[in-house]
């Protein structure tokens, strides 16, 4: 009988395909000719039908499919343990994004990469789902770890560290694309983030890119209860629905989380063959939800399990995401038969292949797909002793009991990666000293702006970075007509009036020195009275007065910026000492008086509870000469008003309620 010729036979090895039908074979062996497998068998059956270059002994070890990481940003490695503990948008907006912003490079991309694929290798991972930024760097350095991945380059609708907009980012992602399409490890895609942070012309961009070089789409869909209630809000829709409508879905879409998506979303998914990343550990420890994955597999839909980026799990160890998805869905159904051992273990290879849209590449062991396999020990104390009367028990074994640590070897594209726990392509002590340093720097950037309230509120975006001095006047009234009848009046010049419902959280801190934070909800309100819309802002007013011009004062240190997450945000991200409310009825006029453009805000106190009326004169100044010459004209106004001298106040809202 002549033998056919190929590369390498793995023999003395338990081997699970993974395939459709779930073959195993107990006495095994698999063929491999260049990157791919040409046959997999009784080994009795392979030895008689290929004559191999080389042979090696798997040691009566399981011989199965690398896993494939559905979902991960590799290079947040540097990122790893930064802010637990923290809300999904306190966490990401308020200490990744920042950090990103200070630190992300081709450098640190590159390195974060390596220690990500050297980590992911030792368990037994040899695909991944990524999506960050500078993702060329990202693919040079997989590469060159020898890893298979599918790598999305980062979209969104601000600046990000790697592009000033984004028409950036799309320009970034198409030359990404057109330079590593037909790779054999890398398969490139554009990845808008999240649908809350493109818009609907970015998602359809990002779409058309997809479509036109045939390439898949890595977006992070309804990963939290927020998320699908501020698209309702918004755009009258839950997520899917929305995203459908910009024609996202048309694309070979990766949809990450997809934690709060009903019945009717998941066969909309299933209509477009989108794939799904089950993330487990990041899902739980952000509390974000629990994915119904038994619904979705009972639907038929292609899901994966992914460990999410390194600073959300906080590891990338794909034992501990079996283990974890299986007991989720036993716990969250009720069902200890929810997700058996042996479909765990396919959510973790060829099923997450199929949902990155790499199947007919890897995932399972068939003749034609690469050679992406591991050798895992399972004759270890913790995993015996082993019983063979049921022929699913190697599954059991492998998602309950095994250990990452269990990876003996690792191949991907017909190359080892490791052989006996030793990585071949990557220097694991260059790599964690060089991490180090970056560890150093990120922690210096981050005692610096914990210790700053401006530095914590320039970092989270927005903020007017330069000083803004005011000089003001107030004064308590009895009544508001002799106010009202100036305005009215030919004295002064009315440019525009706008009323207003004022909502007022002042946080304290024990530093008095840091100033005091003011998130302030403007309602603005209409000729009926009714409200029009809201604009949210805050402003950090320095402790100090800078000078008064006879009770008229020059303050200092105001900077602005606007309100765009949530108050509940603020307070966890600021955690201040203290902090109070203060609420008023407001209308105001910008007016010009004796060739002078002043703000007059008429202001009722309604929490707490307060009599008659504030009346209040501001002007922006640059100079103190300029100062003088407004607190002057300022003082006359004021007269007009009716302010007598016991009348006027120095102290603003908050020293006025603080003090009472």
């Amino acid at each position: 009988m002549t033998q056919t010729s190929c590369d390498l036979l793995i023999t003395n090895v338990l081997v699970l395909t993974m395939d459709e039908e779930f073959n195993r074979y107990p006495n095994g062996a698999v063929a491999i000719g260049g990157d791919s497998i040409l046959a997999v068998g009784p080994e009795a059956e392979l030895r008689a039908q290929y004559a191999p270059a080389a042979v090696h002994d798997g040691g009566g070890k399981v011989l199965m499919p690398g896993l494939v990481n559905a979902h991960t940003h590799a290079a947040m490695t540097l990122q790893r343990g930064l802010a637990d503990d923290r809300r999904l948008d306190v966490w990401l907006m308020g200490y990744m994004m920042p950090v990103e912003k200070e630190f992300v490079s081709p450098d640190y991309c590159r390195l974060g990469t390596q220690l990500a694929c050297a980590e992911m290798l030792r368990s037994g991972v040899t695909s991944f789902a990524d999506m960050f930024y500078y993702e060329e760097d990202v693919a040079k350095a997989t590469a060159e770890a020898g890893m298979r991945a599918l790598l999305g380059q980062t979209i969104l609708k601000f600046p990000s560290p790697d592009a000033g907009s984004y028409e950036d980012s799309l320009a970034m992602t198409r030359d990404f694309i057109e330079r590593w399409k037909g790779h054999p490890l890398i398969v490139p895609a554009p990845a808008p983030h999240a649908p809350y942070t493109c818009t609907a012309e970015i998602l359809r961009a990002s779409t058309e890119l997809a479509l036109e070089h045939d390439v898949p789409l890595h977006i992070h869909i309804s990963e939290t209860a927020l998320e699908v209630e501020n698209s309702r809000r918004e755009h009258g829709m839950p997520v899917v629905p929305w995203v459908k409508k910009q024609g996202l879905l048309e694309a070979k879409v990766l949809a990450a989380h997809c934690v709060h998506v009903d019945e009717g979303e998941l066969r909309t998914f299933k209509h477009y063959n989108t794939g799904i990343a089950h993330n487990p550990s990041s899902n739980l420890k952000l509390a974000s939800g629990v994915a119904a994955v038994t619904k979705m597999l009972d639907l038929g839909l292609n899901v994966g399990i992914g460990t999410d980026g390194p600073a959300s799990n906080n590891d990338l160890d794909m034992f501990e995401e079996m283990r974890l998805a299986a007991f989720l869905a036993k716990g969250y159904s009720g069902d200890p038969t929810a997700l058996p051992a042996k479909q765990a273990l396919l959510l973790a290879t060829r099923l997450g292949a199929q949902a990155m849209h790499m199947g007919h590449l890897t995932g399972s062991l068939e003749p034609g797909k690469r050679a992406d396999l591991i050798l895992v020990d399972l004759n270890k104390l913790h995993n015996l002793p082993a019983f063979t009367h049921d022929p699913d028990a190697v599954y059991a074994r492998l998602v309950y009991a095994a250990h990452s640590h269990d990876v003996n070897d690792v191949m991907v594209n017909g190359k080892w990666l490791m052989r006996d726990r030793r990585l071949l392509t990557l220097n694991e002590e260059e790599l964690l000293y060089a991490a180090d340093g970056y560890a150093r720097r990120i922690d210096h950037f981050l005692i610096e702006r914990e210790g700053s309230v401006l530095r914590k509120l320039v970092a989270i975006g927005g903020a007017e970075q330069g000083e803004s001095f005011e000089v003001q006047v107030k004064a308590r009234l009895t009544d508001d007509a002799q106010v009202l009848a100036v305005i009215e009046s030919k004295a002064v010049t009315v440019i525009r009036s706008v009323h207003y419902h004022q909502y007022d959280t002042y946080f304290l801190f024990a530093d008095a020195a840091q100033g005091r934070l003011r998130y302030r909800e403007d309602e603005f309100l209409g000729p009926d009275g009714k409200s029009t819309h809201v604009r949210a802002r805050l402003t950090l007013t320095g402790p100090a007065k800078e000078d008064a011009f006879d009770s008229v004062v020059l303050s200092r240190s105001r900077y602005l910026a606007p309100a765009t997450y949530s108050l509940r945000f603020y307070r966890e991200y600021f955690n201040p000492t203290g902090e109070f409310t203060i609420e008023k009825d407001r209308r105001r006029w910008l007016v010009v008086f004796h060739g002078v453009e002043v703000f007059v805000n008429l202001d009722r106190l309604l929490k707490p509870e307060g009599d008659g009326f504030f009346v209040e004169i501001k002007a922006r100044t640059w100079s103190r000469r300029d100062a003088k010459e407004k607190a002057l004209v300022m003082r006359e106004l004021l007269a007009l008003f009716g302010a007598k001298a016991d009348q006027i106040l120095t102290q603003d809202y908050a020293e006025l309620v603080a003090g009472a």
